[in-house]
């Protein structure tokens, strides 16, 4: 089963908690702090293996996370970093942010990676927070939450030229007799409901990919027939090859095909215009092709046509030529601008720049603290301690929450919420 559109759960592991431990061996007196850090946690990284074809594996297993990092031990030992986890993908992957559409990355050649999901930083042991006013600090952070997304996954083929053209045009059968190719064949439309790949090499030496897309119908743009799925695999080739059945054996009329296949194309991806085009007339062997060959070529002027037979091979040896040509001179078309995503607050929307949090209020009256700063100081926090609790209480007040609350009308004695947490605020 071809599948090639799938959305899946990334997060990456948590880092190990610090540890609060003392010194105690018997002739080292005033022994000090001695807790040692948490490890980091490990990150969801995708790899291109140029083995797999389909992201079918996606279809059974759609949570990925990686470990959590090592908490920190006594006698100053720190816990150890976990290993990524490493998915592997198709050449040809595209990688979504579900939540804010951009992509993460484009995924191509073999041995290729690229982080999904980063891991976080393991928390300090109360022996890094040691200072001349407090040399046995009661402090320690825990591990700091690794980055959580859900991703779209996306497989574009790998093809440098991309036959088009209505269904039962021939676009298998011309990929069948100038590669290695098997597709399946059939007097019926959509016999090919995926994309097939075959290598073609020229008599002088030259080579390419080519694909056999599904067929096009009118109102593909919009997901009628295969349209969707056709249109997705044609992004990344570099010349498309228009297949026009010329015999008009469908009952179509091959100039009015001519322009509702362009249509969608331009309907779809204003990008995909910009390609060469090179238009086939296929089926040239059946009685009425050459009237209707005549009839186009009046109406397009432009445009190159290659007159050809895929089931008795005539004029295939220059149509194979022409696209190796135009292939030497067509560089790759970016299909996406990659942002990158490896710094965590993009989790977070704020609608105020630049601030590490935000307060709104719940139904109930409460305010609520949100934000990615702001939430990532109370996860990192042990509330089983004083010395940590005063010391988020200081870093509250440091990030102006304390007068921000006030600004909003906070009183002795009101709610705060942060995530599922409740606090009195006292002044």
């Amino acid at each position: 089963m071809f599948v090639d559109h799938v959305k899946i759960y990334v997060k990456g592991g948590d880092g190990g908690d610090g540890m609060v431990a003392f010194r105690r061996e018997k002739y080292v007196p005033y022994g000090g702090p001695a807790g040692g850090d948490g490890g980091n946690g490990g990150s969801v990284v995708f790899e291109v293996d140029e083995g797999l074809r389909t992201l079918m594996d996606f279809r059974y297993n759609r949570h990925f996370k990686a470990p959590r990092g090592e908490n920190g031990m006594s006698k100053g030992m720190h816990g150890k970093a976990a290993k990524d986890l490493v998915v592997k993908v198709p050449p040809g992957t595209v990688v979504i942010n579900e939540e804010t559409g951009n992509v993460i990355a484009d995924l191509v050649e073999h041995g290729q990676r690229a982080v999904i999901a980063k891991g976080g930083r393991g928390g300090r042991g109360n022996m890094r927070f040691a200072t001349p006013a407090n040399p046995a600090p009661e402090l320690s952070e825990k591990g700091e939450p690794g980055q959580e997304l859900n991703v779209i996954l996306e497989l574009k083929v790998l093809a440098d030229v991309g036959l088009v053209g209505f269904p039962s045009v021939g676009k298998s059968t011309i990929l069948s007799v100038v590669s290695a190719a098997k597709p399946k064949i059939g007097a019926y439309h959509f016999t090919t409901i995926v994309p097939n790949l075959g290598m073609v090499e020229t008599e002088d030496g030259r080579s390419f990919v080519m694909a056999d897309l599904p067929g096009l119908i009118e109102g593909a743009h919009q997901g009628v027939g295969l349209g969707m799925q056709f249109l997705r695999h044609i992004e990344r080739t570099r010349v498309i090859v228009h297949v026009v059945d010329m015999s008009g054996m469908e009952g179509r009329d091959p100039y009015e095909d001519y322009l509702t296949i362009n249509e969608e194309l331009k309907q779809y991806n204003l990008r995909l215009t910009e390609r060469p085009q090179i238009v086939v007339a296929n089926k040239m062997d059946m009685p009425e092709a050459e009237e209707n060959l005549k009839k186009f070529k009046e109406k397009i002027v432009d445009v190159q046509v290659f007159p050809i037979s895929a089931i008795s091979r005539q004029g295939l040896k220059p149509l194979l030529y022409e696209i190796a040509n135009l292939l030497e001179k067509t560089p790759p078309f970016e299909l996406h601008e990659v942002v990158d995503e490896s710094d965590a607050t993009v989790l977070y929307k704020h609608e105020k720049q630049g601030q590490d949090f935000e307060i709104t209020r719940d139904d109930d009256g409460a305010f609520v603290l949100s934000g990615y700063t702001i939430e990532r100081l109370f996860k990192m926090t042990d509330f089983s301690r004083d010395e940590s609790v005063r010391r988020f209480a200081r870093q509250l007040r440091g990030m102006g929450v304390d007068d921000a609350l006030r600004e909003r009308g906070a009183k002795d004695g009101d709610i705060v919420r942060i995530l599922d947490y409740e606090f009195e605020f006292i002044e």
